[in-house]
């Protein structure tokens, strides 16, 4: 945790894309401040502009890193985002937080198990001919099994991690 004992919450998703995304996430970090808990949203770093397309790609690859690196937990949106999964630039920082031993809590829409979700044939094969898991589980058992815990909103999912955190010693 912070020097002020003021745990430090990566607040990850695809919210960066959205056309109020700066006030979207000063909306976060306010939700997290009143759990007592520090937002740190993506925007917050600073990126050198006028830079070629990679080279800002980068800065802003290895600023969130950092960012994820320097947090106590993670808040990840796992709604669905251009298709019928996650964010796959959420899903990385999810399991890079995994891999910290960081906690993390994902927020998303349920509306069941990825079979109910994704349309199958008889043998549970999608469209593409593709095994769609059966695992009763709302996502990838990759997070699924790796969570904290999972709400649908920011909301409950903020007062939930900062309850875990406060439980932790």
């Amino acid at each position: 945790m912070s020097a002020l004992n003021i745990p430090r919450i990566y607040l990850a998703g695809f919210d960066v894309f959205r056309a109020d995304a700066v006030e979207h996430g000063a909306y976060l970090k306010a939700l997290c401040q009143a759990q007592g808990l520090e937002g740190r949203y993506p925007f917050d770093n600073q990126v050198t502009a006028g830079l070629p397309p990679q080279q800002t790609a980068a800065l802003i690859c290895n600023a969130n890193i950092g960012m994820i690196r320097d947090c106590d937990a993670v808040l990840a949106n796992l709604n669905d985002f251009r298709g019928t999964e996650p964010d796959s630039g959420t899903a990385f920082e999810v399991g890079m937080a995994v891999a910290l031993g960081k906690p993390v809590w994902a927020y998303f829409q349920a509306r069941g198990s990825l079979r109910e979700q994704i349309e199958h044939d008889a043998e549970g094969f999608d469209g593409q001919g593709f095994q769609v898991e059966d695992f009763q589980l709302p996502r990838n058992l990759m997070l699924a099994c790796t969570w904290a815990g999972s709400s649908e909103t920011a909301e409950v999912g903020i007062q939930a991690l900062a309850r875990l955190l406060s439980a932790q010693p």
